[in-house]
């Protein structure tokens, strides 16, 4: 593969994305109709969602494709994609239709060269991902886990912590997240944090905050009760504790994303003794979501060695300011290289905070988050791909 080409050619295809998804599918469903049922497209949300998290991941790829992770990335993408029921020949049908997406869009830009960069860029990407598939296939893991809702606590209208029994045993680390379907939505998955450790009867808790005009959080959020079955993807995720630990931890969770840091914390917890030096720094939008306040409470009894700090506008202030004081609060600590960084939340948050750590001295590589595409409310912080991405989304005129 040629990095430099791909990347140069994919911020081509990267600025007329509507387009090229447009195009991609067409594509796709006029040569493949039967695929049609696995992707859920029904509404114009339905399509602005699938651009976003397809070029998300795409992105991701062309951004790793020199990293040591991208092939386990990829092995773990395949693992997951199996919840779709996606076979062999699916993998070749959708690079096909990438391919000419990418080349109907590039226009003059688009070469023999940049066209083979890609042909065996896309072959890479899909023999990993079979791989990956091949490997869950070989140990026995299903699909997907059915899990009953066994208890439902909610904060407000729009957050809710699900606990969940899976079927069978689901294996997962502190940290890392899982697929989530409902019956009632087919076709729509989303990720959530596991916000535990792994416990004995084999629950899980899933804090889930609603996304105005989402396809499935409403449906879990609101209408999710105990006795519903929901269906559950393989687990994955990098946001798990780097062992054997030997450096000072810094963990910074922001809304739900307390729901990863609360389970890594959990981990911590049951090795009493083991460590000497971490901080937590806990940032919502408003007093009120700050919705597990007795386990923070607790937190300063049960881990003596943890600094917390809490992070919240003033009252009668704009939620941005909680985003303020915590740049503020990052930048009043010090000894930032000694510490490995974990870091969870809204992805525009997620990507602002990252940005920020390595001028404070963190090392870049020592700072741990999960890439997940924006949606709803998160759009407004996204970074635009170019100039031409104002088109995507054109400000509504005052």
């Amino acid at each position: 593969m040629d990095p430099e080409i791909l990347r140069t050619s994919f911020a081509v295809v990267e600025r007329r994305a509507e387009f090229a998804l447009k195009y991609f599918y067409s594509h796709l469903f006029w040569h493949h109709p039967d695929v049609r049922a696995l992707f859920p497209l029904d509404s114009p949300a339905d399509k602005e969602r699938q651009r976003d998290r397809l070029f998300t991941a795409l992105a991701l790829v062309v951004a790793r494709l020199e990293g040591p992770g991208l092939h386990e990335y990829l092995r773990e993408l395949g693992r997951d994609h199996r919840k779709y029921l996606a076979r062999p020949e699916h993998y070749t049908a959708v690079g096909d239709s990438l391919i000419a997406a990418f080349a109907a869009v590039s226009g003059s830009a688009w070469s023999t060269e940049v066209e083979k960069a890609w042909d065996e860029a896309y072959a890479v990407i899909a023999d990993a991902m079979l791989d990956g598939a091949g490997e869950a296939e070989s140990q026995g893991q299903p699909s997907w886990w059915d899990a009953e809702v066994v208890g439902r606590t909610g904060h407000g209208d729009d957050l809710a912590v699900l606990t969940l029994r899976p079927d069978r045993p689901l294996p997962h680390l502190p940290g890392q997240y899982v697929s989530v379907g409902s019956p009632r939505v087919p076709g729509v998955w989303r990720p959530y944090s596991v916000g535990n450790a792994p416990r004995c009867d084999g629950t899980l808790d899933l804090h889930i905050s609603l996304v105005r005009g989402g396809a499935l959080s409403p449906e879990l959020v609101r209408r999710a009760r105990e006795g519903d079955v929901l269906r559950l993807g393989a687990p994955g995720g990098r946001l798990t504790l780097r062992t054997p630990v030997e450096r000072p931890l810094t963990f910074i969770a922001a809304g739900t994303g307390w729901a990863p840091v609360k389970a890594l914390l959990e981990q911590l917890g049951r090795a009493p003794g083991a460590y000497d030096e971490a901080r937590l720094f806990v940032v919502a939008r408003d007093v009120a979501y700050l919705y597990d306040r007795a386990m923070l409470d607790g937190l300063r009894t049960r881990l003596p060695w943890l600094d917390v700090t809490v992070l919240t506008p003033a009252p009668g202030r704009p939620k941005a300011q909680a985003t303020e004081r915590l740049l503020t609060a990052l930048g009043n600590r010090a000894n930032w290289a000694r510490h490995d960084v974990y870091l969870a939340g809204p992805p525009g948050l997620v990507a602002e905070i990252s940005a920020v750590l390595p001028g404070l001295g963190a090392e870049r590589e020592r700072v741990f988050c999960d890439e997940l595409p924006c949606t709803g409310r998160d759009r407004g912080r996204e970074r635009v791909a170019g100039p031409g991405a104002w088109l995507l989304r054109r400000p509504q005129p005052r």
